[in-house]
């Protein structure tokens, strides 16, 4: 398996490898999960050389947390950075009740995190959206003086755009800004990508494969589970999934061309949009990171970059990346 070359998180951050893994579907949200094979895959991305893991505090309402914790029992903890979102509310069944990124919130979250992940520190810890009741300074605050007492080493936000941005980095330095960008979401390239190189801010790029649909293995029949977040994601939607579906067809071509499957040419598009940025990959399963950490060996110059743009140009996709009521909880996207 390749073995992932690192980049540094913004000026602030850590170094970590370009390609990191995001846990969030090991528990939640995209159907059924098997744990055997998630906690062989994060054990196959360490060996790989992936040392950055993304989970939230949230996903599966903890779970996410006490898999991680199973899979790294006896792993050394300096070959992992640990980046955990808090800040979402869920009742017993699972469905989300509101948002707290308050400061008492950021410390309690914090605490029972630490305690599942059986952890002395979190390596960055980032609120998933912002708490629009609550200035950023708040939760900055918050965060700084848990840094300051060891517990937390740097400091990440999630979907905030440019002026938060600026708000944030005046409080406590920011290692990076998570945030969906890929050929079928690029939003962020017209100010909070800018914003965030002129502070010094690192960009982690999750949705790479736009939720599956630039996997290249997506079948327009599928049937999907009702827990299963695509369900109401506009772009998977009828006519919406049809036209994303033969964007997908066009970016084959080149996938082809260039011996590679449509999933690591559209790895290798994110990480060519500069050395600050670094991919999150969704891999539920060994084969899938496999193939996704291929993605490093792809390379694409100026004429690839330029078909690629031609046959997927920005804002070519139907339909938004949320639904949305959940577009409105969006700071990056007002």
């Amino acid at each position: 398996m390749k073995t992932a070359t690192t980049r540094k998180l913004g000026s602030h951050g850590p170094e970590v490898s370009a390609v990191g893994l995001g846990a969030m579907g090991m528990s939640d949200l995209y159907g059924a999960t098997d744990d055997g094979e998630s906690i062989a895959t994060i054990h196959a991305a360490i060996d790989a050389g992936v040392n950055l893991i993304d989970t939230g505090d949230f996903y599966g309402s903890g779970r996410n947390d006490l898999l991680i914790a199973r899979a790294l029992k006896d792993r050394r903890s300096d070959d992992v950075t640990l980046s955990v979102k808090f800040g979402a509310q869920r009742d017993p069944g699972g469905d989300f009740v509101g948002f707290d990124a308050s400061p008492a919130a950021v410390k309690d979250h914090l605490a029972s995190t630490l305690t599942r992940l059986g952890t002395d520190h979190v390596d960055i810890y980032r609120p998933a959206r912002l708490d629009q009741r609550v200035p950023i300074e708040d939760t900055i605050g918050a965060m700084a003086e848990m840094v300051q007492a060891g517990y937390v080493r740097h400091i990440g936000l999630s979907e905030v755009g440019a002026e938060t941005l600026r708000r944030a980095a005046a409080v406590h330095p920011i290692s990076d800004l998570q945030i969906e960008y890929s050929l079928l979401s690029r939003g962020v390239e017209d100010d909070i990508l800018p914003t965030a190189r002129q502070l010094g801010i690192g960009v982690t790029a999750y949705g790479v494969l736009s939720r599956g649909l630039l996997s290249g293995h997506w079948r327009p029949k599928r049937e999907l589970s009702g827990s299963d977040f695509r369900t109401i994601s506009p772009r998977f939607q009828g006519e919406n999934l049809e036209h994303n579906l033969e964007l997908v067809a066009r970016l084959r071509q080149i996938a082809d061309e260039q011996g590679a499957s449509v999933a690591q040419v559209a790895i290798a598009w994110v990480l060519s949009r500069g050395d600050d940025i670094v991919a999150l990959v969704g891999a539920r399963r060994r084969d899938r990171l496999q193939e996704s950490l291929g993605a490093l060996d792809v390379e694409l110059g100026e004429s690839e970059l330029a078909r690629i743009e031609e046959a997927v140009p920005a804002g070519s996709a139907a339909g938004g990346r949320y639904a949305d009521f959940l577009m409105g909880e969006l700071d990056s996207e007002r």
